[in-house]
């Protein structure tokens, strides 16, 4: 079975390829890699999906069988928090499992290098031939977990306190909770789950959670925050009776946003709003870092306030080293994960709902008003994303189909509007004479095409995806 690291990490069908023995063999090949850096030890977490800590603990005891400290988490915690322990601790790494927004059959393997981002081309390179070593007849080396804990080589620890200074650190956390804001938070069954709430909590602002506890079928819905897979966040939002709702994905490294109206903030839309409250109300200075699928808005207050941005291919391997080159005070991607500067170069989705209260406070307004705000500096601009979902089998046929199609055959227009421009590193972007774009991508952590577009009408968005669709023969699942 080829074990390989994507966008973010090597994911599974859990019991099919995504298996105890599975995961002994790549931990086996981290741990050869980790053995070649300095003081090798590890951070080890997981999140709430079925069997996660079972799995985690084969993972501890293969890292203490090569003589690797394994510091395992106590509970299932968010991916941001086992990367920042990473610094805490002073390890060199950290494997976490987790699958992340992928449904609930699936599980996965992320490895954190020791400066606590997404592990770069390089690294993955090196760990997928560690891998191979063991596959061709190397053998997996293992200590029994009670062993291992009275030799110390795995100790249980809990990483909420060190991840609370932290953030206190990056926000004004007395300020929210003296604000008396009301926020509704939904983990979607997921290891963000109490997080919002032990951090916020203790004054006036008061922290509803749904949807907290472990549930590893995440209660029948896919555990990524857009509005079909919230019906419940939504339903209270639309009701009335708080300022914001801030849910997150299965390992709460991604945010989705909810307004006071009951209105979803779309992803690139909360990009552009960090932005302006890291520049407006911060007083922020410095470049932004976007992957090719998010927003144009990001560019036009770019230009409005004199910052450079950068447009990177998607995941945050390639945008968390721009965002340390570059020392940018803001990295984000349209799936809803944002990194800022002074913290780790990873998303946070925890961090990033908190940012929002923030928002509320330093602007003194709703959100619906400071996204209007936004619509008046940039103009208005509608997304949408198309997921066109396959079988594991076909998906690899398809997408070499599709590729060379658009290869040999790109578009000089869509839906009428020229293509001005276009890259072809990650996927198919067209840009349009309108300033309006259209991309399609293929997923590199599930069997999935994506399409998708943002424009100033949604009328025009719709065209631009239905036009791409019919020239690709490909229809979005209903």
């Amino acid at each position: 079975m080829e074990i390989k690291f994507g966008t973010d990490g090597w994911r599974g069908v859990i019991a099919d390829d995504f298996t105890y023995e599975s995961v002994r063999v790549a931990t086996q090949g981290i741990a050869q890699y980790l053995r070649s850096r300095p003081n090798p030890a590890a951070v080890v977490g997981y999140d709430t999906r079925f069997a996660s800590d079972l799995f985690a603990r084969e993972v501890a005891q293969v890292l203490a069988g090569n003589g690797i400290k394994a510091l395992v988490i106590n509970e299932p915690a968010p991916t941001q928090v086992s990367s920042y322990a990473i610094l805490d601790r002073k390890v060199s790494g950290a494997l976490v499992i987790t699958a992340s927004h992928n449904p609930y059959y699936f599980s996965g393997l992320k490895y954190k290098p020791e400066y606590a981002g997404s592990a770069s081309p390089e690294v993955t390179d090196r760990l997928e031939q560690e891998i191979q070593l063991v596959q061709r007849g190397g053998r997996v080396r293992q200590l029994r977990y009670e062993d291992a804990e009275q030799q110390g080589l795995i100790q249980v620890f809990d990483p909420q306190p060190a991840y609370a200074v932290q953030i206190g650190r990056m926000v004004d956390v007395d300020g929210i909770k003296a604000a008396g804001l009301r926020i509704l938070h939904d983990p979607m069954y997921g290891a963000g789950q109490g997080y919002v709430r032990r951090l916020l909590s203790g004054g006036k602002t008061t922290i509803d959670e749904i949807h907290g506890e472990r549930n590893p079928a995440f209660g029948g819905m896919h555990p990524e925050p857009i509005p079909h897979n919230m019906p419940d966040a939504m339903k209270r939002m639309k009701a009335g009776g708080y300022d914001l709702c801030i849910a997150n994905d299965g390992d709460a490294d991604r945010v989705g946003i909810i307004d006071e109206t009951g209105n979803f903030i779309n992803q690139l839309q909360v990009m552009a709003m960090l932005m302006l409250y890291l520049v407006e109300k911060r007083g922020m200075k410095g470049d932004v870092v976007r992957s090719l699928t998010s927003t144009s808005m990001v560019d036009k207050l770019g230009a409005r306030f004199g910052v450079t941005v950068h447009e990177l291919m998607v995941g945050f391997k390639y945008i968390g080293p721009k965002m340390t080159e570059t020392n940018a005070i803001l990295g984000g991607e349209e799936s809803g994960g944002f990194g800022f500067r002074g913290h780790i170069p990873e998303r946070d989705g925890i961090l990033s709902g908190i940012f929002f209260a923030d928002m509320i406070v330093r602007y003194g307004q709703p959100l619906s008003k400071i996204l209007k705000h936004l619509e008046d500096l940039v103009g208005p601009h509608y997304y949408d994303r198309h997921d066109i979902r396959l079988s594991r089998d076909e998906y690899a046929a398809r997408r070499a189909a599709l590729y060379g199609q658009l290869v040999k055959e790109p578009p000089s227009e869509v839906a009428g509007e020229p293509v001005v421009r276009s890259r072809t590193d990650d996927g198919f972007k067209f840009y349009l004479k309108d300033g309006s774009w259209v991309l399609v991508r293929f997923s590199g952590t599930e069997p999935l095409i994506r399409i998708y577009s943002e424009a100033s009408s949604k009328e025009r968005v719709d065209q631009l995806l239905g036009a791409l669709e019919e020239r690709l023969g490909v229809r979005q699942l209903a």
